[in-house]
This record gives C-alpha cells, sequence and structure tokens, in this order.
C-alpha cells in the first residue's frame, strides 16, 4: 500500500537529518500538513517554524545558505511559488543560494480546498527562473530520491509535493537521475510524456491504446527542469505522435518544457493534457481528474485524435 508525498518528504527528510547535520528545515507554521514535523520531532534544534511569513522565511533560509546549512522550506506550494516569488526570485536564485523548496498541497488534487488554494501555476513560476531544478516525483519511493537528489545540487530546487496517498509505481532500485527521464514503457504509435500524479494515468491510459492495437510508451519526466531533451527527440523520431499528461496548467509547465523542445523540429503530432486555461474548484480529486480532463480516457482519446 502506497502513502501520501507529503508524508514520505517528511520521512525524507527525517533520514536526511540523520545522514548530513547541515540539513535544517523552514516550514511557514504548517508543519503537520506538510510533514516536516517528522524532522522537528528528531531534530527539534533544526527545525525553524517561521510562523505565515513566507516571503520572510525564503530571506532566512538564503542566510543559512550563505552560511554552509542546507536549508528545505516548506509551505503550501500556493504561499511558497505565489506570495514568496520575488524573495525567491532576487535573493535565492539570483545569487544562486543553496535552499530547497518541498511545497506540498500542489495541483487540483487539493481537492476540497478549492480554486483559491489548488496551485496550477506553480510549475511555470519555479520553471522560469535562472539556476532552479524541479523535480516531480510520482510516489512514496521517487519522493524520497527526489529529496536525497536534491541536497546533493548546488543551488536551488523545487520539489513539487502532492496531497494524496499514492500507489507505489516504482522501486527503491528503480534509477533516479535528475534530468534524465525514466521510459516505464516502450512504444512506437504514440509516446505519452507524464509527471508526477498523472504518471498511473498515463499508464492506464497506455493499457487502453494497447488493447485497441496502439503500441505507446510511457516516459515519466520526473525532472522538468533541466528537461531531457534528447528522450523528447528520440520519441519524436520513434512515435507518430506525442501527448504530455500533467496535473498543471498548460501553459509554462511540462507541455510547454517538451513543446520548447519540439519546436523547429517536424515529426510527432503534439497534444497537451492539462488544465486548459482554468482556474480549479472544490470536489474531490478524482472527480477534479475527471471534469478537468486528466483521465486515462482524456489521453487515450487525445492520443487516438492525433493519430
Amino acid at each position: 500500500m502506497g502513502k501520501s508525498l507529503r508524508v514520505a518528504y517528511g520521512e525524507a527528510l527525517a533520514k536526511l537529518g540523520e545522514k548530513n547535520e547541515k540539513v535544517v528545515v523552514f516550514d511557514a507554521d504548517l508543519a503537520h500538513a506538510t510533514q516536516t514535523c517528522l524532522f522537528q520531532a528528531k531534530y527539534p534544534e533544526r527545525h525553524f517554524n517561521m510562523g505565515i511569513a513566507e516571503a520572510n522565511m525564503m530571506c532566512a533560509a538564503a542566510g543559512f545558505a550563505h552560511t554552509g546549512f542546507i536549508p528545505f522550506v516548506s509551505t503550501f506550494a500556493l504561499f511558497g511559488a505565489g506570495r514568496a516569488f520575488e524573495q525567491i526570485r532576487n535573493s535565492i536564485c539570483y545569487t544562486n543560494c543553496n535552499v530547497k523548496f518541498g511545497f506540498s498541497h500542489s495541483g487540483l488534487c487539493v481537492g476540497e480546498d478549492g480554486g483559491s488554494h489548488q496551485s496550477i501555476e506553480d510549475i511555470a513560476l519555479m520553471r522560469e527562473l535562472p539556476n532552479m531544478t524541479i523535480l516531480v516525483p510520482c510516489d512514496p519511493a521517487e519522493t524520497e530520491k527526489a529529496v536525497m537528489a536534491a541536497a546533493e545540487i548546488d543551488g536551488p530546487v523545487y520539489i513539487r509535493v502532492a496531497r494524496p496517498v499514492c500507489e507505489d509505481i516504482t522501486t527503491m532500485d528503480t534509477p533516479f537521475t535528475p534530468g534524465k527521464a525514466n521510459v516505464m514503457k516502450e512504444g512506437t504509435d504514440v509516446c505519452l510524456i507524464a509527471c508526477g500524479l498523472m504518471i498511473p494515468v498515463a499508464l492506464a491510459a497506455a493499457e487502453k491504446l494497447e488493447a485497441e492495437g496502439i503500441s505507446t510508451a510511457v516516459v515519466n519526466m520526473h525532472t522538468i527542469k533541466p528537461i531531457d531533451r534528447d528522450i523528447i527527440l528520440k520519441m519524436n523520431e520513434t512515435c507518430k505522435a506525442i501527448v504530455t499528461v500533467e496535473e498543471h496548467s498548460v501553459i509554462g509547465g511540462l507541455g510547454s518544457a517538451v513543446a520548447e523542445v519540439l519546436a523547429g523540429n517536424a515529426g510527432a503530432k503534439f497534444g497537451m493534457v492539462g488544465i486548459q486555461d482554468k482556474f480549479g474548484k472544490s470536489g474531490k480529486p478524482n472527480e477534479l481528474f475527471e471534469a478537468y480532463g486528466l483521465s486515462a480516457d482524456n489521453v487515450a482519446a487525445t492520443a487516438k485524435g492525433l493519430l
């Protein structure tokens, strides 16, 4: 049975804290929601609750990083990427400061919290910042690997953490190299490139397409920046169509990143499944995924439409 990615994130931080004394954790009064409370319980002297003051938290984290610590900063994706954008830009990315961001409650999967709290633009905001690495894990094992990898990268890293309980899709033995996508399934007709919670949706869509005799590749693009250009260009040559699948706006996210690589390269037809320039609304995550077209049926239909 799987677990919530935020729990996996908190557990990974606690493991990392044991291995590396330079790791410190900041939270903006949401330690139980982001699960950094698991680190706090083990290392209270290295956990700082900065209160509801996200901009201040980013600047404090930058100060810690400049003195040799490795700060992991957590809050909800909307408050981190949105409210504190200027501080992340100027105090952290501008100086290539070694701060890591684990922002939870991203995307439509926040569910009943509604459109005000569903961050559908966080990847776009973080992606446009120079020096930023962006990791979007799909399950608990990949979340732990993303945390460990982030600590090894010199510079800002954004880990997008989801709220729901996720099934195990990968194992601890599955390779995880930032910037190198994982091909989960080979195919020659259509390639589905997905990330995060959309990996199981892409795999289910692939099953439907295969049942109709359509050979389908599935790529887990767990790193949005730097994007794996090589795998995208390879799939562009070997497949007739490419479809990106993301729980984020189609403007500025995974789909945009893949489209930028494909621009000027003739080959496969291209389509994007994601949030089509709309805000979220309140509802159960699965109902919202269905309503916004983030379903295996819609992914399969999009792929067939291109073919």
